[in-house]
């Protein structure tokens, strides 16, 4: 799932905006204002798409609105982390949400998820959004979703042939 190009007030309000429960979550991680905002949007984002979006890929309006907020000062921008403490970010954001990364896993479900149905179904999206719930059920990181989409054809063309 990626972002829209046109996110409506409603949407962020109901997808981005953190409850206070989040902002002391992340307050409590982390020592700047900068490094509070990025984990928030990663948080939020990963609540709504089921991935951690790349730091370029946050619409501006988003980013604002998550900082608004949560109040925190304007110009305010986003730290992102690289290496181990990104990784320890991604961790405690999955351990909140109640999701695990386990990318082998998800595939495997979401191959014989696509398996099962393509008899049946023929449509590419069918087939990839069967495989995301399988893989969301699963409680799993979504894989990207480059990865469905080769499946897909892959698993279609073995079945139709």
């Amino acid at each position: 799932m990626r972002f829209k190009r046109l996110i409506t007030a409603h949407e962020l309000h109901l997808f981005f905006a953190p409850t206070r429960e989040e902002a002391a979550w992340t307050a409590e991680r982390m020592d700047s204002d900068g490094h509070q905002h990025a984990p928030l949007l990663a948080l939020k984002s990963y609540q709504r798409m089921g991935r951690f979006p790349k730091p370029d890929e946050y619409p501006e309006m988003v980013v604002h609105f998550v900082r608004r907020t949560v109040e925190l000062p304007e110009g305010t921008l986003p730290l992102w982390e690289t290496g181990r403490t990104a990784e320890r970010q991604r961790t405690e954001v999955r351990q909140r949400v109640g999701t695990k990364y386990q990318q082998s896993q998800a595939r495997q479900i979401a191959e014989a998820a696509i398996r099962k149905e393509a008899a049946a179904k023929n449509r590419p999206a069918d087939l990839i959004n069967i495989a995301l719930e399988k893989v969301v059920a699963a409680g799993l990181e979504l894989p990207a979703f480059s990865t469905f989409d080769t499946m897909t054809s892959t698993i279609r063309t073995e079945v139709n042939a």
